[in-house]
């Protein structure tokens, strides 16, 4: 029997191949595709809420499941800013959705929804972080061995599996006329915080089309900054926390791809 289907989207900043190590123990399982860049392509501008981001992944999974001999409903994963779009994507089309697993991509609901509509009005957003963290981000190295130790020597890339971090410095560089530059650039990724939906929380109010599970760290700053009240409401029982931050899928690829394989199985009831 053929694998099930899972397509994979990644977070703000980091492109599908630095999740390489994830892949290699979800393979077992599924046939894995994923669109490599996100936010990237000038059809689909990064706008307030995200809603050609969302339009990008829908027409990734119409031109995919198109070409395949036997179309079939995807298993959406999302990271962070992929959760995101795989919630607005799943709501959207829900018959191209079986099932939708979050890694760390809380709901954002009530008044924290209006907290966040409100700083991105009055411009507030940016002083703040991740955005403000984004802004003077370095981004030219003079070849990848330095971009590497640069990354290394930080707290938050230090806790990666060094596997991770080698995919990361392989997929997420590209030629410079200084060396090597980030190739999920720094300008867009700064708008992509800024442009953070706020109205998630409606659309996962009164129920959701197709099952959904989430996959947290338990030292997740950005959970505990978003809140998880409106998540495990969505999600019920299909609630589960990890060892990690927020890039646990970095710092424990083969404990993440588990976690996440079991919570398929659950959803599916496989």
């Amino acid at each position: 029997m053929d694998r099930p289907v899972l397509q994979f989207v990644h977070a703000n900043s980091y492109p599908a191949g630095t999740y390489h190590q994830f892949f290699s123990h979800l393979r077992r399982h599924f046939e894995i595709q994923a669109l490599d860049m996100h936010a990237h392509d000038p059809r689909y501008p990064v706008q307030n809420g995200w809603s050609a981001l969302a339009r990008e992944l829908l027409d990734d999974m119409a031109e995919r499941q198109a070409a395949m001999q036997t179309p079939q409903p995807v298993i959406l994963v999302g990271h962070s800013m992929g959760g995101m779009l795989s919630l607005m994507a799943a709501k959207a089309r829900p018959e191209l959705v079986r099932c939708v697993v979050l890694l760390d991509s809380p709901v954002v609901a009530g008044w924290r929804a209006l907290l966040l509509r409100f700083a991105k009005r009055g411009g507030l957003d940016r002083r703040f972080p991740p955005a403000k963290a984004s802004q003077g981000r370095r981004n030219v190295f003079p070849d990848a061995e330095t971009a590497y130790r640069h990354y290394a020597a930080k707290p938050m890339f230090a806790a990666w599996d060094q596997n991770v971090l080698r995919d990361y410095i392989a997929h997420g560089l590209k030629p410079h006329p200084q060396g090597v530059t980030l190739r999920f650039t720094r300008e867009t990724e700064n708008m992509v915080y800024r442009t953070l939906p706020d109205h998630l929380g409606a659309i996962t109010r009164r129920g959701f089309p197709v099952p959904v599970g989430f996959i947290g760290g338990l030292d997740s700053a950005e959970c505990r900054q978003a809140g998880l009240a409106a998540t495990r409401k969505l999600v019920g029982r299909h609630f589960q926390q990890v060892p990690g931050g927020h890039l646990f899928p970095m710092e424990s690829p083969a404990a993440a791809a588990n976690a996440v394989h079991a919570m398929i199985r659950s959803l599916l009831g496989v």
